[in-house]
This record gives C-alpha cells, sequence and structure tokens, in this order.
C-alpha cells in the first residue's frame, strides 16, 4: 500500500470515530474484518494519535478558524485537518508542504473545492 492510499485509509478511519461511541481499537477491527483492510504502521499510528490527541487537534483548529465554531465545520474537512495537523506536529518525517498537500487532495476527493480552499488556508495558518 503507498502512503498515499495508507492516508487515504487513515482518514476514513478519523471520519468514522466521529460519528461512533466504539473505541479506536473496534473501529479498527471492524474496518480490518468488513472492508479487509490491511493495516500498516502509519496508518495505526496516525489513527490512534489522532483519536488520542483530538483535544488538542480541536483547539488548534478552534483557533486557526477564525470566525467559526468547530461544530460548523464539516466533518469531512474537520476528519483531514485532524489528520494533516497530527502530521505537522508529530511526524517529522513528513514534509509539512506535504501533509497540507495531500490534504488538498483528499478535500477534493472526499469534499468540494470550497473545503480545500478552507483546509488550505487553516493548515497554511497552522505551518507559520
Amino acid at each position: 500500500m503507498t502512503r498515499k492510499q495508507a492516508r487515504d485509509e487513515a482518514f476514513i478511519l478519523i471520519f468514522e470515530k466521529q460519528f461512533s461511541d466504539s473505541s479506536a481499537e473496534e473501529i479498527l477491527e471492524l474496518a480490518k474484518e468488513v472492508r479487509d483492510l490491511e493495516v500498516d504502521d502509519y496508518i495505526t499510528d496516525v489513527f490512534f494519535g489522532v483519536v488520542n490527541k483530538c483535544d488538542e487537534l480541536n483547539q488548534i483548529i478552534s483557533e486557526k478558524a477564525i470566525g467559526w465554531k468547530i461544530d460548523r465545520i464539516s466533518k469531512t474537512s474537520l476528519a483531514i485537518l485532524k489528520l494533516a495537523i497530527y502530521e505537522i506536529k508529530y511526524m517529522d518525517s513528513i514534509p509539512q508542504s506535504v501533509s497540507i498537500n495531500e490534504a488538498v487532495e483528499l478535500c477534493k476527493k472526499y469534499a468540494t473545492k470550497e473545503d480545500a480552499s478552507f483546509v488550505n488556508g487553516i493548515l497554511a495558518s497552522v505551518v507559520k
């Protein structure tokens, strides 16, 4: 699995977690069973990292999304932002520009161009 594919799978898990009271472990196990998800270190690190740092990531998003309440941000954009900010803050092996670019690509795939612009703006302010 490529890093791009792994990021896509991590995004889906993060997105799913927003709608579930199940533990991260349960969500991951279900994805393995139902979707035949092959989990690699990246997916595990990012998914559990985002779940464990969710409050911190939400705080960062709230601070950077000037004029927006976090509950008004689409669940898709929120999951993408959490993934990208986690990469930027905690995964030194991934260049910040790659995290931003891949987040924008996820928005184009799963959301809208407006979401992509919004996410790009938030992430640009995070890396400053």
